[in-house]
């Protein structure tokens, strides 16, 4: 089965997924410009300050030269994450001339809960689902084998998101496998999701997800979404066994 037959999504879909996605990250403000989603946030989460389409349409040049102004008018250097969309074509080659190039590529799949619930072993512990993060939950991202710096950020923008719940896979009075679930526009979606990596290879993560999905099917959430990169084919695989099908990709386009 592809990623084109698993599901369709509607034009309403897609900006949904859009404004989930920056809802669950949290960022200090976000504006529209023309059909843009236009958040801005310090530090490294790059879906918390970068601009994305609402739509797929073509872009005129004038529209990229509000979005660079209204980034420059707050300090932040230009930022766009633009999907692999045919109707883009043109923006992408105007944002080359200007000597933006793409970085980061990274799917967005899309699934459900149903299914996502199964990827654990079937006598497996689901994780405890917690509606705020704890200190241990947090130490994860700090943990041997992440950049800490980045993790620092994303633990803040995650503990903030309204709404949020947290997974946590606990072991010996630590947490050794954590994520996110996130309610917005009619979607759940997945977020940092992390194991130690000392744990890795133990089904911790299916463990997270399946806790996680049980908790949309109790709010009424079936269709859920995420984003991984795409040069990650551990996080793939994990998610191709969970149900989870790719609709597009996209890259972050910076100077």
């Amino acid at each position: 089965m592809t990623a084109t037959t698993a599901m369709t999504l509607s034009i309403p879909d897609i900006e949904a997924i859009e404004r989930a996605t920056v809802a669950a990250v949290s960022p200090d403000l976000s504006e529209e410009i023309d059909g843009w989603l236009l958040p801005f946030a310090e530090g490294t989460v790059k879906r918390a300050k970068s601009a994305v389409p609402l739509h797929r349409s073509a872009v005129e040049p004038a529209t990229l030269d509000r979005i660079e102004d209204r980034c420059l008018s707050r300090q932040a250097a230009p930022l766009l994450r633009l999907a692999d969309a045919a109707c883009f074509e043109g923006l992408r080659a105007e944002l080359e001339r200007r000597r933006y190039r793409p970085e980061t590529p990274t799917c967005v799949q899309v699934g459900s809960a149903q299914r996502m619930r199964q990827v654990a072993a079937p006598d497996a512990a689901l994780a405890d689902i917690d509606s705020a993060p704890d200190d241990a939950w947090a130490a994860l991202f700090l943990g041997e084998g992440f950049d800490p710096v980045d993790g620092a950020h994303r633990v803040r923008t995650l503990s903030r998101a309204k709404g949020t719940l947290y997974a946590s896979v606990r072991e010996g009075g630590r947490t050794v496998a954590a994520g996110a679930i996130a309610f917005s526009h009619g979607w759940a979606s997945v977020h940092g999701m992390r194991t130690d990596q000392a744990q890795r290879g133990r089904g911790l993560a299916g463990r997270v997800l399946a806790g996680m999905a049980q908790a949309a099917l109790a709010r009424g959430f079936e269709r859920v979404f995420l984003q991984v990169d795409a040069t990650n084919p551990p996080a793939l695989a994990l998610y191709r066994r969970a149900g989870f099908e790719t609709q597009w990709k996209y890259s972050y386009w910076q100077r």
